[in-house]
């Protein structure tokens, strides 16, 4: 299976380093002096320095020439996946779409296979989640991630053609609770990192994840998904790392909030907009979601870290 990734930030280059060991893979990016860059340097020096691109791996800004391949990975950032898709329909009508993105759309409250369907309706969609930093497998490191296909023969095929050297992949069709535990996870490692920015310390942080995956697993049972897949990589696993690592966006934005640091806002933080979608999603539901409220109010500026705090441990004593 000839596959290519489309993006070319940190993620979607290091997925291409990885498949690459497969068989050609091509990558793309919009940005033409970026992918200039890259054909000449062979690396990624702007998110991936010193990491070396294998020959196997064709770069290029020509979308009609990397949309050749029937299977795309979508490695672009889950605000603009509609704007690609729908700006560029003809180019990915019956193909393979494998979603790679973690999070809510703001405007729609839908997630990544939600959103390809709307957009192409005649596309194959699944997902690919799990607790994986770019850095980690561009280097070859290990890890292993969750690939959800409704279809089920065909999410077998792509367990096949995309479990690579360095990753393992398991199977679900269970792509609601894929979606969620990989978009939850990232509002979760916000509080965390605003937890210990703010010197709370590492219990607050252990005691913040588990009331945390209670929420994720709250909203994701109301919809629908199946609980064994948040407790898997998708949910607990991806959970445990973006709320314990610096290397997590989402983790440094938290850390920024508790010291009370301004955060640059040219960095893609995928947990901000999908707080405010999950919350918004949360109230229409009616459900109890305050730790995910509490992390909107500390981003609208709306609460102080002191403020937070105080909110949620004056919640009403319950059963766990």
């Amino acid at each position: 299976m000839i596959v290519s990734v489309l993006g070319s930030g940190a993620f979607g280059t290091a997925l291409a380093i990885s498949l690459a060991g497969n068989g050609p893979v091509t990558l793309w990016g919009r940005n033409s002096d970026q992918i200039r860059a890259m054909q000449d340097s062979r690396q990624n020096e702007s998110r991936l320095p010193g990491v070396p691109l294998p020959e196997g791996l064709k770069v290029t800004s020509d979308l009609a020439d990397a949309t050749q391949s029937q299977t795309l990975l979508l490695a672009v950032p889950m605000q603009k996946l509609r704007v690609l898709l729908s700006e560029n329909h003809a180019m990915f009508k019956g193909k393979t779409l494998v979603a790679c993105c973690k999070g809510i759309e703001l405007n729609t409250g839908l997630g990544p296979i939600a959103v390809i369907r709307e957009c192409l309706p005649d596309a194959q969609p699944a997902l690919l989640t799990g607790p994986s930093f770019a850095a980690d497998i561009a280097r070859g490191l290990p890890t292993a991630l969750t690939l959800a296909c409704c279809d089920e023969a065909l999410g077998r095929d792509l367990q096949q053609a995309l479990t690579t050297a360095n990753i393992r992949l398991y199977r679900t069709q269970d792509t609601v609770g894929a979606e969620l535990g990989g978009a939850l996870k990232n509002v979760m490692a916000i509080a965390c990192g605003a937890v210990i920015g703010a010197g709370m310390g590492d219990s607050a942080r252990a005691a913040l994840m588990t009331r945390g995956y209670a929420e994720m697993q709250r909203m994701a049972l109301a919809c629908g998904a199946q609980p064994e897949t948040l407790a898997g990589l998708s949910g607990f696993g991806d959970l445990t790392l973006t709320c314990s690592s610096e290397l997590s966006r989402n983790y440094q934005l938290g850390l920024s909030i508790g010291h009370g640091r301004a955060f640059d806002p040219s960095v893609t933080v995928e947990g901000a907009a999908t707080a405010r979608a999950v919350d918004a999603k949360a109230r229409a539901m009616l459900l109890d979601m305050p730790i995910t409220h509490t992390v909107v109010g500390l981003l609208d500026h709306s609460l102080t870290i002191a403020q937070a705090t105080a909110q949620l441990l004056a919640r009403p004593l319950k059963e766990e």
